[in-house]
């Protein structure tokens, strides 16, 4: 790369940073008052009581319980994702690792919270801790919860560690690049970075470490949350597939939020000679794949309840092929296996535009997906007598709709304070022009897919 390139590719990446309009600062400011919104609402909820909320006998899990484990798949958008590309040494994932380990970092941030939440009073969920009781009466180690609590904490540490560690280099760049009281922070940040053979090859061990830790690390947090349901005597629930079922609906689930966060990047902030089309069409692919492994594992759970014919699973089973929640269950298959199996699997449809409303398809089925395990299962128990219903409260959308606000405001805060793309990972592997990208990657902008 010449020196003309890489004076580019620095001066690009690092514009975000350096140049602000008042696009930027509208944008913070909406989805401010959106998180500002959701956090009154919370005060109220716990001022008022926990009645403010649907949630009630039998279903104690809801709408929080649904996206603590919809955040928490989403997690693995990054830290998975890139451990693995980084391990196989797949050139192409460049531009590509940091907007994904961002997306892990923030939303492990955010799921973690729907526990307290979910709380009636959330000033003991010290009682999760594992706090020296001198009566011995917490932490319950046989509840699933304390265990959510080892993993995802160590998760989030990992996470935080694997996202911080290659930043290093690209805060001295901004370090030199600055002056006053912004080259002090930036130089803090940096921890002396001086590009030393030395420095180099402990960053580059340091990586390759975290790169192998972080993958069971990922796998068992999931893990752990499916023994949330699996380990309950509730309908459909005691199954023992759960475990790679979650991991699987996780990793697809990150896939779509790391395609979406890398179109917008892409769109806003002008990063077409970066994120090429080529990009997208191998994660489409990994979305294809875990499209179908995804659709493997529903039939799976379905096969073995119809055979079962457990009066009480099969109340379930039809509640959500035929009955009630019918509508939000075919919703999730069309969302999650129909329409990116189209859009990933016919190769013409593999554009930027078709990862893009493939990925949001698949947010939005595997959110319903998450609603669907919960809620009809705790509904139809295996006593009538047990029997109830449903259905949200402003509340609960008010709070759930802000964590979606403060997903995007950390993100678009991140983006202001360090480069999206790492400078030097771009400029330690080739760069590939517009001639290298394949013809069958020609990119559609958004909004002109050809169907």
């Amino acid at each position: 790369m010449s020196d003309a390139s890489a004076r580019k590719m620095t001066e690009d990446l690092l514009r975000p940073l350096q140049q602000t309009t008042w696009r930027f600062y509208l944008l913070v400011a909406f989805l401010g008052s959106i998180v500002a919104m959701g956090l009154g609402t919370w005060a109220y909820q716990m001022y008022m009581g926990f009645g403010m909320t649907g949630i009630n006998n039998p279903v104690f899990w809801a709408f929080y319980i649904t996206n603590f484990v919809f955040w928490i798949g989403i997690s693995h958008a990054g830290t998975l994702i890139s451990a693995i590309l980084r391990l196989v040494n797949a050139g192409w994932r460049r531009p590509v690792t940091r907007c994904a380990e961002v997306i892990t970092a923030f939303a492990l941030m955010i799921g973690a919270m729907f526990p307290i939440i979910h709380l009636g009073r959330p000033w003991l969920a010290f009682w999760l801790f594992p706090y020296p009781s001198e009566r011995l009466i917490w932490p319950n180690f046989r509840s699933p919860l304390v265990w959510d609590f080892f993993a995802i904490n160590t998760y989030l540490v990992g996470s935080v560690l694997f996202l911080l560690l290659p930043i290093i280099p690209d805060f001295a760049v901004v370090r030199d690049k600055s002056t006053g009281l912004r080259r002090k922070i930036y130089g803090a940040l940096a921890l002396g970075w001086r590009g030393t053979p030395k420095q180099w090859h402990r960053l580059e061990t340091a990586m390759q470490i975290m790169a192998v830790a972080i993958i069971p690390v990922a796998v068992s947090v999931h893990t752990v949350v499916s023994f949330d349901f699996s380990m309950a005597p509730v309908p459909v629930w005691n199954t023992t597939i759960f475990g790679p079922y979650f991991v699987a609906g996780a990793i697809f689930s990150g896939i779509a939020g790391l395609l979406i966060a890398m179109a917008v990047l892409r769109k806003f902030l002008h990063l077409e000679d970066y994120l090429h089309p080529v990009h997208f069409e191998n994660l489409g692919k990994l979305l294809l794949v875990m499209a179908l492994l995804w659709g493997y594992f529903v039939f799976n759970e379905r096969l073995v309840t119809y055979y079962g014919n457990e009066p009480a699973e099969m109340a379930v089973f039809w509640r959500t092929q035929q009955e009630s929640f019918a509508p939000l269950y075919w919703t999730m298959v069309i969302g999650n296996f129909v329409l990116p199996l189209i859009l990933m699997g016919i190769r013409r449809f593999r554009t930027i535009t078709g990862c893009v409303i493939a990925s949001i398809g698949v947010i939005v089925g595997m959110w319903l997906e998450r609603f669907l395990i919960i809620v009809p299962s705790l509904g139809h128990k295996y006593l009538p007598y047990s029997f109830g219903i449903y259905r949200p409260t402003p509340t609960e959308i008010i709070i759930a709709g802000a964590t979606f606000a403060a997903m995007t405001l950390m993100y678009v805060l991140f983006a202001k304070v360090a480069p999206i793309i790492s400078i030097w990972e771009l400029k330690a592997g080739e760069h590939p022009s517009p001639e290298l990208i394949p013809p069958a990657t020609e990119e559609h902008q958004l909004g002109e897919l050809h169907l």
